[in-house]
């Protein structure tokens, strides 16, 4: 399925979602998915970030860029954390340096038995306007399938971090 925005711009409906169960508290989970500058060694897109404007960690309206890419392509983003609350959900909302909204993430954490289950959701928010930029920008014309799978990635990386076992990125371009 090829993203088509300008098809539907309300974008109330999440674009992709995972979840997995990880063998590790809740308040672990969330210090590793709350900190973009850990987060980088996991994620697909997102190959370093840095915190910006004085934050130094995750709370409400701090802020942190990203430098994401996708092949030979790299691209940088703004991200302002929405919600922080430890052990249970980090939420920030993504855009260009030169203020175009790009999306939303959230990450659900949850007790589940000894460790937790994490959820994953993502929302696009790009105006249509920008969706051919978007495209040329990052390479990647179907931004639906792109985040379904990089979400799956990086949360086997994430479980495979916190439970301590070895993983290996594909070397990156």
């Amino acid at each position: 399925m090829v993203t088509r925005p300008r098809d539907k711009l309300t974008y109330s409906e999440p674009i992709a979602t995972g979840e997995i169960t990880i063998s590790a508290a809740p308040d672990k989970v969330y210090r590793l998915v709350s900190d973009p500058v850990a987060m980088a060694e996991c994620a697909e897109e997102l190959c370093k970030a840095r915190w910006i404007r004085g934050a130094t960690e995750a709370r409400v309206g701090n802020w942190f860029a990203g430098s994401n890419r996708n092949g030979l392509r790299r691209w940088v983003t703004h991200a302002e954390i929405t919600e922080a609350e430890p052990g249970r959900r980090f939420a920030y909302r993504v855009r260009t340096p030169f203020f175009v909204p790009i999306s939303r993430w959230e990450y659900e954490i949850s007790p589940e038995g000894d460790g937790s289950r994490v959820t994953v959701t993502n929302w696009l928010r790009v105006p249509g306007w920008f969706v051919p930029l978007a495209i040329f920008i990052t390479g990647e014309p179907d931004r639906v399938a792109t985040n379904r799978a990089n979400i799956a990635t990086t949360l086997h990386r994430v479980k495979a971090r916190l439970e301590g076992r070895e993983w290996h990125r594909e070397p990156r371009v």
